[in-house]
């Protein structure tokens, strides 16, 4: 999802959707860490598939709205960004229309 597939999820998307999926894994993996769960653990709870938690987390699949709504619900924490702000060199902001 990014240029550089070792610097998942450190380093920003310039695509939006990617960016998007960039934010989730990340919150997901500072929930996961924050309340010192497992990915079995979490699969069992959120009745997400583990593999599924496992790919998200590095990067190797995008999780459909059913899957972060069930991981939200079962952390009890927002994962999913209201806006992704993509920055541009120039500093201008993109165009909806393309």
């Amino acid at each position: 999802m990014t240029d550089d597939p070792e610097a998942w999820p450190r380093l920003a998307s310039d695509d939006t959707a990617a960016e998007a999926v960039r934010i989730i894994s990340g919150r997901l993996a500072d929930a996961l860490a924050a309340q010192g769960l497992s990915l079995r653990q979490t699969a069992a709870g959120s009745v997400v598939n583990r593999q599924a938690i496992a790919d998200l987390l590095a990067g190797r699949s995008w999780p459909d709205i059913a899957t972060v709504a069930r991981l939200e619900d079962f952390l009890d924490a927002p994962l999913y960004p209201h806006r992704v702000e993509r920055r541009i060199a120039h500093g201008e902001r993109p165009s909806r229309h393309r």
